[in-house]
């Protein structure tokens, strides 16, 4: 028996719901999060429960309530309103908050973009600004975004050509990265970027961005890999693995901080469902494979908010119900966990996981060791909970598959055959 199908029976027999953030601290990470949308906090109460659920996400990042623009919209002028709503939720849920972002280029108000600045003037801004933003969530973040986005997308990997690269060169990394250690000293210090992984000029600039704020004596504890990919676009599993490791060579730990993985178009059928599944599955088990990537936020969970309107990106559709991309992650975290010591990145969240978790897992594990392998066949894959029911789908349609509680029988003349240990259709 498969080791993805071994835990869905235990766990059903325990009445165990597996959720995503349990399974990756069974599996050895931190936590697994996503980004919280302010409005869509208040405005939607299904959303809210959801963010709120601790076993699915054990950490929260806001969309966009801590960006320049929306605490010192005026020089000098701060608010917090939007900001404070997921930092919140995640004080109140007892979440990990991770805050983003402090220097970053766009969503910046024109006082600064647009500004005359000298060396001086523009440090004292960027200190200031620091130095209140974070003195007001002190105590409160995880990690923070300090530099966001620095690097171009040209061929070279040049640095972008900000207010800040104009004024400092590549000196205000080190301005950026001191200013944030002297007002938070306890919150994990990170670069974040996108198109990163896929190991080009823009990452080997990454790479030289960590060393140059090292040779400055600033710190820098992390490196966020955004990840907004595409389906059928993203790495495998081992390449971005042995992509990550050579940033934990620096001494840094690594995170997916806004994974995302959207349709090229905006046609969503069963096929690409299973190979957006397949995606994610390879990029949160790349993290499971690297002791220094400390864990994974999903830049959203839902199709319905979801910043790529039409991409259909997320791991929840826009009726609140879990992709094949859910059931992906679960099985790969599961069948981590089945291995996973508890490490020096998981420590502090480990209470977390259930005992009835911990206590399934355990013995899914031991069942695996004396379990005989086995082919996937034409039969449809039995779900965690589901059963055989009077409903049949039609052609295209999702059948079966580790987490599914639909309908597992199939409109003739279709039958229900296995794609992969998450996702069975209707062919």
């Amino acid at each position: 028996m498969h080791l993805p199908t071994v835990l869905s029976v235990i766990f059903a027999a325990a009445g165990v719901t597996a959720q995503l953030n349990d399974l990756a601290v069974a599996a050895g990470l931190k936590y697994f999060g996503t980004a919280g949308q302010e409005g869509t906090i208040t405005s939607d109460t299904t959303y809210r429960d959801i963010i709120n659920n601790v076993h699915e996400f054990g950490q929260l990042t806001p969309e966009n309530g801590m960006k320049w623009d929306a605490t010192e919209g005026q020089p000098g002028k701060f608010t917090f309103t939007s900001g404070d709503i997921v930092a919140g939720v995640a004080k109140s849920n007892g979440q990990l908050l991770r805050c983003h972002t402090l220097v970053w280029y766009s969503q910046l108000p024109s006082w600064v973009s647009n500004g005359s600045w000298n060396r001086d003037t523009l440090q004292s801004v960027i200190e200031s600004h620091i130095s209140n933003v974070m003195g007001h969530y002190k105590g409160q973040c995880y990690a923070w975004d300090v530099v966001n986005e620095a690097i171009s997308d040209d061929a070279q990997g040049n640095y972008r050509d900000s207010i800040f690269f104009k004024t400092f060169q590549t000196d205000y990394f080190p301005i950026a990265f001191n200013a944030a250690k002297k007002a938070d000293p306890n919150a994990k210090l990170y670069y974040n970027d996108y198109n990163l992984e896929y190991n080009g000029a823009k990452t080997e600039r990454a790479l030289e961005l960590v060393k140059l704020i090292k040779a400055a004596g600033a710190p820098i504890d992390g490196v966020g890999f955004q990840a907004h990919m595409t389906v059928g676009g993203t790495p495998s599993r081992t390449a971005m693995a042995t992509l990550l490791k050579r940033f934990t060579a620096l001494g840094v730990e690594v995170a997916y901080t806004e994974l995302d993985i959207a349709h090229k178009n905006t046609a969503s059928s069963s096929s690409v469902q299973a190979q957006q599944a397949t995606d994610y599955a390879n990029m949160v088990g790349s993290c499971v494979d690297v002791d220094g990537c400390v864990g994974v936020t999903i830049w959203g969970f839902i199709d319905k908010y979801n910043w790529i309107q039409n991409g259909n990106a997320a791991i929840f559709d826009s009726n609140f119900n879990k992709k094949p991309a859910y059931s992906a992650i679960s099985s790969v975290l599961a069948a981590a966990a089945t291995k996973a010591p508890t490490t020096a990145k998981n420590t502090n969240a480990a209470a977390a996981v259930p005992t009835t978790l911990r206590t399934a897992i355990a013995t899914a594990s031991a069942c695996d060791a004396t379990a005989t392998a086995t082919k996937a066949t034409a039969a449809p894959a039995k779900s965690a909970t589901g059963t055989a029911t009077g409903a049949q789908q039609a052609r295209w349609a999702q059948c079966g598959g580790n987490g599914y509680t639909g309908p597992t029988a199939c409109q003739a003349p279709y039958t229900c055959k296995v794609q992969n240990a998450w996702y069975s259709q209707c062919l």
